[in-house]
């Protein structure tokens, strides 16, 4: 899916943010959005969960990753660590040592996390600008997560840019536990809204992704009915920046119920340019005659 579904931040404070179509620092511009109510919990797909009731996992990262504010690097760090949390997607966590302190300051503002302790929070100082409470961390945590001591967190949007290794990141990391697979279909997808089928294509690429409802990018060619380009743009860590149109069928307009990526990422060239529907917000798809059931996601309506 294009939208973000994860702010990276404690547990209780987490905000599920949409994309607005402004760039800000190389970076897509954060806006909270009340339809982020609605995103169902997740579950930790990690195979060091052993069954419990909250999983709240520690784990090494391999990668190198820095953080960038206002021209300066903030944390650069080889020895990294990614939370994975029920509720939330995956949150690096960065060593103390490997964090410029001196261009943080600490505030009075602390939070309360049932499963993991108090937090303890710092804004982020360079120049003429600041970044009130990016950072958190947990100076005496819970005693079933002592391996938190020691470690800092930053809201991702409230930083400038993201690095792993030598290439930069968006939204959030990716989920070393999620998968995604694009292939090409000749079965025949249709997807109609109220009584009008606006796309009819045997060329479809379906999109399976860990979790999530499978999507059907159609050509456009294949796609009926009045497109107009939205202002809209979303951002995916693992699709990269889509477009948004507007579907006029039978005198009422659709808004930014399909999109496409003009330019993904490498690993997922195959959808380039390709249309998708929301399957939660059409009336029906069906594929060989067959109508898809809606899948529960972060997009349903209920």
């Amino acid at each position: 899916m294009p939208r973000a579904d994860n702010l990276a931040g404690p547990a209780h404070l987490r905000m599920m943010p949409t994309y607005s179509n402004q760039r800000r620092h190389g970076t897509v511009a954060l806006a909270e959005s009340p339809a982020n109510k609605r995103i169902k919990r997740l579950q930790v797909a990690h195979p060091n969960r052993e069954g419990s009731a909250h999983a709240v996992i520690l784990e090494p990262s391999p990668r190198r990753v820095r953080v960038m504010f206002n021209g300066e690097t903030i944390a650069d760090s080889s020895a990294m660590q990614m939370l994975h949390e029920d509720g939330h997607l995956p949150i690096y966590h960065f060593p103390i040592d490997d964090v410029r302190m001196d261009l943080l300051v600490k505030t009075d503002h602390s939070t309360h996390c049932p499963y993991k302790g108090d937090a303890s929070y710092w804004s982020v100082r360079v120049g003429d600008r600041e970044a009130e409470n990016a950072v958190w961390g947990y100076e005496d945590p819970l005693p079933a997560q002592p391996t938190l001591k020691g470690l800092v967190a930053f809201y991702w949007g409230r930083m400038d840019q993201w690095f792993e290794e030598d290439e930069e990141i968006f939204v959030h990391p990716r989920d070393p536990y999620k998968r995604i697979d694009t292939m090409a279909s000749s079965r025949r997808v249709t997807v109609t809204l109220g009584d009008a089928v606006v796309a009819d294509s045997k060329k479809a690429v379906f999109l399976f992704e860990t979790g999530l409802p499978t999507r059907y990018y159609i050509p456009r060619e294949d796609v009926a009915g009045a497109l107009t380009p939205s202002d809209t743009q979303t951002a995916c860590p693992y699709k990269g920046v889509a477009n948004y149109f507007n579907v006029e069928v039978g005198g009422k307009t659709y808004e930014d119920i399909v999109w496409y990526y003009p330019d993904p990422i490498a690993e997922i060239p195959k959808i380039k340019d390709l249309l998708c529907f929301y399957n939660e917000k059409v009336d029906t798809i069906a594929v060989d005659g067959q109508e898809i059931p809606k899948q529960p996601s972060p997009w349903s309506d209920d």
